[in-house]
């Protein structure tokens, strides 16, 4: 059995163990929180170093890809080059795969040409916000917004790619945390009327989880969201506030959507790669896999609510334990 193991600086209440059928293969996916403390993450990654097949590294990206060129972050490069042995991602090679092919799925089924969409953070997922800059009736990046605090939406694809060549440079130095929610910081609900204007005005709202929860306001009604790595917790926040639609970009296990970074490290095990695929290895491998987005219907009951337009759901890997 392969082994892989996200390593992650979020809360350690969202930890999981499972081992689920992957393309043939059982695959063991674990989850270790390190409650926000990039040391004892960085000990994590050494103390398992060439006793599993490929890390996850959750909580932070290794890298932002923008138009080709990739932007370091240094808190995570600290925690890449503990491992020596095993290979280590953070799912951006996936995302601009998956989340590309996800949006040009759900396009036309969730009629994004007429909708509005609020991107919480782009270049975090910079493939995801190109798609739906392309599909839907407008968009507003909230780079800005969500990570920085600066009321500024911004609505050109031209303008976020200059922004984030501006401050790329400076942002990937500073320590994590003061960027993106990390440990406890992402259990905290923060003032919900800051920027509900922004999620107001949308029709869809999409990105990373911890920045739409972060500041979501208390009315989500009829919305839809477009995220990833959700727990059944989640889901129930969600359902308090009246979500109506929820699209994950990766298959759900026991309850629970895979993260991007397990994932991704789970098809480098898989290949018996030392290192992250390439695009077009990636795609080959999401399409044989037939990983498509789930929609999960949340104005069904709680108890055993049916998970709806997976596409298609006899082909996605059934969890074994």
């Amino acid at each position: 059995m392969l082994e892989v193991v996200s390593v992650s600086l979020g809360s350690s209440s969202r930890d999981t163990d499972q081992v689920v059928e992957l393309l043939g293969r059982q695959v063991r996916l674990r989850r270790v929180g390190a409650d926000g403390d990039l040391a004892r993450a960085e000990a994590l990654v050494r103390e398992l170093d060439g006793k599993v097949d490929a890390f996850g590294l959750g909580g932070l990206d290794l890298y932002f890809p923008i138009r080709g060129r990739r932007y370091y972050l240094r808190d995570a490069l600290r925690l890449a080059r503990a491992a020596q042995r095993t290979p280590a991602v953070c799912g951006a090679g996936l995302k601009e795969t998956l989340e590309r092919r996800a949006v040009r799925a759900l396009a036309p089924r969730l009629g994004l040409e007429t909708k509005q969409v609020l991107m919480v953070s782009a270049v975090d997922r910079f493939g995801m916000a190109e798609e739906l800059y392309r599909a839907a009736g407008g968009v507003t990046f909230g780079d800005l917004v969500f990570a920085l605090g600066v009321p500024v939406g911004l609505h050109r694809l031209a303008t976020l790619e200059r922004i984030a060549r501006l401050l790329l440079p400076v942002m990937t130095r500073v320590p994590i945390a003061w960027l993106y929610p990390v440990g406890a910081a992402q259990e905290k609900e923060l003032n919900t009327a800051r920027f509900a204007r922004y999620y107001d005005r949308a029709d869809v709202i999409a990105g990373d989880w911890h920045f739409i929860k972060r500041y979501a306001p208390e009315d989500l009604a009829g919305k839809v969201l477009v995220t990833n790595t959700t727990t059944l917790a989640d889901l129930e926040f969600m359902r308090r506030r009246g979500v109506a639609t929820l699209v994950t970009t990766t298959p759900r296990y026991g309850g629970r959507s895979i993260s991007t970074n397990l994932l991704e490290a789970a098809f480098v095990a898989l290949e018996g790669a030392g290192a992250e695929l390439t695009p077009e290895r990636y795609a080959a491998l999401i399409e044989e896999a037939r990983l498509e987005p789930t929609v999960m219907d949340l104005s069904a009951p709680a108890e055993g609510a049916p998970e709806t337009g997976a596409l298609p759901a006899a082909g996605e890997p059934v969890p074994t334990a």
